[in-house]
């Protein structure tokens, strides 16, 4: 019995869902220029042809990968945590709280994090010069440590710098939980020693 034309629609939105997610995790594991489309549509587990039916080249997959890296719930989520009237130290807390346990539970949450830092260190053809400090995930991270040094809770420095640290850190461990299968994860109060005063960390 033939398909019907809708089951054939979700049939091609579920492999171009699987696409995207399975491809996220091979960038995140091998980083744009360690990828062939051959090796990553073997990984898949689809052939190269079909893969090329959905995404015309391995630029334009993986621009629409980091799209959806850098548009989803937990940059808004971020914004929103910046923006709440409670101190920059409970910003802080909640922040590393959560970031810990997705790391924890979530490998797609590791492979964004290892993705998005790549792209952000990498000078190539889709970013400019200057993504690092473009980035909303550093620019609402600021804001929270530029509040904190205003409340004498957060060590002194560049905002940006210190965003910059606290994401390397956060970075390192999602390599960790992607390549390797036993590690000893950073705590929430590990995390937040990046940023916080000792005086102020309890």
């Amino acid at each position: 019995m033939p398909k019907t034309p809708e089951r054939c629609q979700e049939i091609r939105e579920e492999t171009r869902k699987k696409i995207l997610h399975d491809a996220m995790l091979y960038f995140a594991r091998n980083g744009f220029a360690g990828t062939r489309i051959s090796d990553l549509a073997n990984y898949i587990g689809i052939g190269q042809g079909t893969l090329y039916i959905y995404f015309k080249s391995k630029e334009d997959l993986f621009k629409e990968i980091f799209a959806v890296c850098n548009n989803d719930k937990d940059i808004k989520d971020l914004k929103l945590l910046s923006r709440l009237p409670i101190s920059a130290r409970n910003k802080i807390h909640k922040l590393s709280k959560t970031v810990i346990e997705k790391l924890e539970q979530d490998e797609n949450y590791a492979a964004k994090v290892t993705l998005t830092t790549q792209v952000l260190f990498e000078k190539n053809e889709f970013m400019s010069e200057d993504t690092t400090y473009q980035s909303e995930i550093y620019q609402y991270t600021a804001k929270i440590i530029e509040q904190g040094q205003k409340e004498k809770s957060v060590v002194v420095g560049s905002s940006m710098k210190l965003a910059d640290f606290y994401w390397s850190v956060v970075y390192l461990y999602a390599l960790k939980k992607l390549f390797t299968t036993k590690y000893e994860t950073i705590t929430v109060d590990d995390l937040e020693r990046v940023l916080l005063k000792d005086d102020n960390k309890k």
